[in-house]
């Protein structure tokens, strides 16, 4: 098993936990840094297995099994944060785990990540731990309503959320989440949401790629634009917030810091992602380092590169729903300027599944984002 002071050359191999589109974009980038790729996950023909040269399946409580994973890799990192801790507990004794199990452990429940930021003093919605209806009512007249209960663990892109308009709402809002563990959050009338990808290396540098400003649909991120509309002082702040989360979890990797930004100028902390995210893939065609390139460069023990933008740029997700009609008309949203396609090879199209994205790159924002959304809306005209 290696030291954490090693540096990993390319030619050894790069373990990832989870087969998806982030395992798969991280694959593309350690392949041509020269790593070889193992991928572990439950599932079989998947995104990241497509790339890597050896796709392992199996559960991820089979922690035998995951040891064995980990004995054939040099070191071990994340496509998402949904990883039970055991498992990441099992590869760290046979490889370097990076980022580390606690700060996966972390960041996997919604109750002990909002409870480790509050402790650390950074600003994030008042909120309650929920156990039952009869607090789940306490909690709101605590904090009002409107008010959104979410689930304390396992939630990503909106799943386990019930949002309650008024106190009456309470006993519908738990049994939609079946009442498991809950955390009941303020609810935030933001004017933008917002993210910073920052990423840490094995000896502390830290780098980030400014402040994106993210646009949701169906609680699913539907365009980003690099660099956010915001005021300079508000990127810079953001930076700063996201550097002091890292470093306050001691992170060697990616991380992302989801913001809400209020009406006031202010900035909340909404959740924290430690891997590469959604928003941050406009940095594919947009940035001198990707996020993923500097995710190999982070876990590796390498220099963390410039993530200095060559152009604005804007990033428009693909869903399933773009093939209810049939295969998209790629070669009408290629055929406009300055546009990159990136599809996931998911084999099977579904609504509201992320099967791929769109970039645009241009002299400015406004230009990048009419054309990734001019482009995306061509797949089906």
């Amino acid at each position: 098993m290696r030291n954490a002071n090693d540096l990993i050359y390319p030619g050894a191999v790069l373990g990832v936990l989870g087969s998806g589109q982030l395992g798969r974009m991280f694959a593309l980038e350690a392949r041509s840094m020269g790593y070889r790729v193992h991928t572990y996950s439950d599932g079989s023909d998947t995104p990241t297995g497509h790339i890597s040269d050896k796709e392992c399946t199996g559960s991820y409580d089979d922690l035998d099994a995951v040891r064995e994973f980990a004995r054939s890799v040099d070191v071990v990192t994340f496509e998402f944060e949904n990883v039970p801790s055991a498992t990441a507990a099992a590869a760290a004794e046979c490889a370097l785990v990076r980022p580390g199990g606690a700060v996966l452990h972390t960041t996997q429940h919604r109750l002990r990540e909002k409870t480790f930021l509050q402790q650390h003093g950074f600003p994030l919605p008042p909120f309650r731990h929920v156990t039952s209806l009869e607090s789940l009512e306490a909690a709101i007249a605590e904090i009002g309503a409107p008010a959104v209960l979410k689930s304390a663990g396992w939630g990503y892109d909106g799943k386990g959320q019930a949002k309650i308009h008024a106190p009456g709402g309470a006993a519908a809002a738990w049994e939609s989440l079946g009442g498991q563990d809950a955390v009941l959050e303020a609810f935030v009338d933001f004017e933008h949401e917002a993210s910073v990808v920052a990423v840490r290396g094995a000896d502390g540098a830290y780098e980030d790629f400014g402040l994106f400003e993210n646009i949701h649909k169906n609680h699913i991120l539907d365009l980003t634009l690099s660099p956010g509309r915001f005021a300079p002082e508000l990127a810079v702040r953001a930076g700063d917030l996201a550097r002091s989360i890292v470093e306050a979890l001691d992170v060697v990797g990616v991380l992302c810091v989801e913001l809400f930004v209020t009406r006031d100028g202010g900035m909340l902390v909404n959740e924290l992602a430690p891997r590469p995210h959604n928003s941050g893939h406009v940095t594919i065609d947009q940035c001198e380092t990707s996020q993923f390139a500097q995710q190999v460069r982070a876990v590796c023990g390498l220099p963390l590169g410039s993530t200095r933008a060559l152009c604005p740029a804007a990033m428009a997700n693909l869903l399933g729903d773009l093939w209810e009609g049939g295969e998209p008309r790629w070669e009408r949203a290629l055929a406009i300027s300055g546009v990159k396609l990136h599809l996931y090879g998911k084999r099977e199209a579904r609504p509201g599944r992320k099967m791929g994205h769109i970039t645009a790159v241009a002299p400015d924002i406004e230009t990048a984002r009419a054309r990734a959304l001019e482009a995306r809306a061509a797949l089906t005209a």
